[in-house]
């Protein structure tokens, strides 16, 4: 039964109880019947426009709730941002400060290894001639590669110094290679830088390097056991061991 009926058929009811009681003529039952029906769909339809405000409050309500939640969580966000990019410009500041640092650092180390270039090509140039070909080489390889723009300052330097120990290890090492020497093939023994000699392949030929005459020099025969004792131990031929080898007599200093 419509809601609306419903409402006038408890009107009737309560009127004609009540015109009973008073004496009231129908159409005054009627009239009032009729208004008591408009004031009760007024009031039904005053409600429902007070639910439908309340809903879009509630509604409404929640949705600010939601914003000012939101707003929350991106104050706290910006502020993370602020301090992280806070902390990169500090991190920016170092760089630069950094970057500044190498480049002055570059223009004071690139004639420092230039001059240390210098300095290990005339040590090979003066020093005992073995291995001329790779340790010229070397040096020749480091002026190439300062001409490089494509290497850093710091490969360059690594590099600078491979060169240096190389020439400082030669200096307490033993070793024995094979080489050309006036058009005869030998086998050239070094100690250190104290003592290099050779002998031919057949074993008759003996010589040994005269640093202060910068000259090779006949090597006494009696010396041939020594020597090929002496390369036996740097091919690792045989067990380490003391051997006697010719040192050139030190010379006065000036």
């Amino acid at each position: 039964m419509p809601m609306q009926l419903r409402t006038r058929n408890i009107l009737a009811a309560a009127i004609l109880s009540a015109g009973v009681v008073f004496g009231a003529t129908a159409a005054d039952v009627n009239t009032a019947i009729d208004k008591g029906v408009n004031r009760v769909s007024n009031a039904q339809a005053s409600q429902q426009k007070i639910d439908s405000i309340d809903s879009s409050i509630r509604a409404a309500e929640r949705e600010y709730r939601g914003v000012v939640k939101e707003s929350d969580g991106l104050k706290v966000y910006i502020e993370q941002l602020d301090k992280q990019l806070a902390a990169q410009e500090e991190e920016l500041a170092g760089i630069e400060e950094s970057i500044e640092q190498v480049t002055l650092v570059e223009r004071q180390v690139t004639p420092l290894m230039l001059r240390m270039i210098d300095s290990i090509d005339q040590f090979v140039q003066a020093d005992v001639p073995f291995l001329l070909e790779e340790r010229t080489g070397r040096v020749n390889a480091l002026k190439a590669l300062m001409g490089r723009s494509d290497v850093t300052v710091a490969e360059k330097y690594r590099k600078v110094m491979e060169a240096y120990q190389a020439e400082i290890d030669y200096g307490r090492t033993i070793e024995s290679f094979r080489g050309t020497l006036e058009g005869r093939e030998v086998d050239f023994l070094r100690v250190g830088r104290i003592s290099l000699m050779y002998q031919s392949l057949d074993g008759n030929v003996l010589g040994v390097w005269n640093s202060a005459a910068k000259a090779w020099e006949t090597l006494d025969p009696s010396m041939k056991s020594k020597l090929m004792a002496g390369i036996r131990i740097a091919r690792e031929q045989a067990a380490p061991s003391l051997i006697k080898v010719p040192v050139a007599a030190a010379q006065e200093a000036k």
